[in-house]
């Protein structure tokens, strides 16, 4: 498994062109899921697990791994399914995920695909709200299931959502100084990640403009700006970079190649990091990059973006 990870350096090229590269891996049966490279760090064998007291259910156990003790998660109990058994042949997948190191126990890892946005699709009508899905695809003929795993790490260790209240004072501030819209376009696949940009927004004074990817957010826009000045109806865009159909460094790109969105002010919100993600946020046009998830940092952003 050491090689099936390249250098970040070469993913990066992918990004802003609408690409990802696809980690594909399997569970407790036969179902293949998917998981962005970019949030990725390494693949292991699984080491051997420590248990400790008042673990979460849905950890398996500690690990310690490269100097850092991870806890690491049961992917397939986490989602619903039968727990993992054979422990000593299963992997384990490190992945970078809000500003934390996680671990995440699969079956099997299989390979890497390197795919078009486009080709990654909402997960189906009817799924339901209890389902783990930001997007499905479909590889050799199979649909392979792209797991919501802010979800998943929301109900294991729940953030704080609560914003200093001197945020929000210092925006109503600048409302009562300033001709602010009162309206805010926020994009993202994972319906956890989007209510809680859209609580905090809220929270601030604030209606929201909800999207569930990058298209819907540009197709809304477009239909906005036909109806009138696209600056008299919302204040600023608040997207998620990785999404189906549209991601959100070329939807931020799409922006500005219109002449009646382009000077619309956009922060790209996401659970990536690196130094990549400010290059990138250069070259597509992008106003502001923040990480997910920090109340005060988005507050602060919003802020920022209505004094500008």
């Amino acid at each position: 498994m050491s090689g099936i990870l390249d250098s970040v350096n070469q993913r990066t090229q992918l990004v802003g062109q609408n690409r990802l590269e696809l980690l594909t891996f399997r569970l407790v049966g036969r179902q293949r899921y998917g998981i962005n490279v970019f949030k990725v760090k390494e693949v292991l064998q699984c080491p051997t697990l420590t248990m400790m007291p008042n673990l979460h259910h849905l950890v398996k156990g500690v690990a310690h791994i490269r100097g850092q003790t991870v806890s690491v998660i049961d992917m397939s109990l986490a989602i619903g399914g039968r727990p993992t058994e054979d422990v000593e042949k299963a992997f384990v997948v490190i992945a970078e995920f809000n500003r934390t190191i996680q671990a995440f126990l699969v079956t099997s890892v299989e390979r890497i695909i390197n795919m078009h946005w486009e080709a990654i699709l909402p997960p189906p009508d009817g799924s339901g709200k209890g389902n783990y899905l930001t997007a499905v695809t479909n590889i050799d003929n199979e649909l392979v299931e792209i797991l919501d795993v802010e979800k998943i790490l929301m109900e294991i260790a729940p953030i704080d959502e609560t914003m200093d209240s001197t945020i929000g004072d210092e925006i109503a501030q600048v409302q009562s100084e300033k001709e602010v819209v009162r309206r805010i376009l926020i994009a993202d696949d994972s319906t956890v990640a989007r209510k809680q940009v859209e609580r905090a927004v809220v929270s601030i004074g604030f209606e929201v403009v909800s999207a569930k990817d990058g298209k819907e957010a540009y197709d809304k826009l477009v239909e906005m700006a036909a109806e009138g000045s696209i600056y008299e109806q919302i204040s600023l865009v608040i997207s998620d970079i990785e999404m189906p159909e549209m991601d959100g460094y070329t939807l931020t790109a799409e922006v500005r190649r219109n002449p009646d969105l382009k000077d619309l002010y956009v922060i790209l919100h996401s659970s990536l990091s690196g130094v990549f993600n400010q290059a990138m946020v250069e070259r597509v046009g992008a106003n502001a990059f923040i990480a997910k998830f920090n109340p005060d940092e988005l507050g602060n952003a919003v802020k920022t973006a209505l004094t500008d």
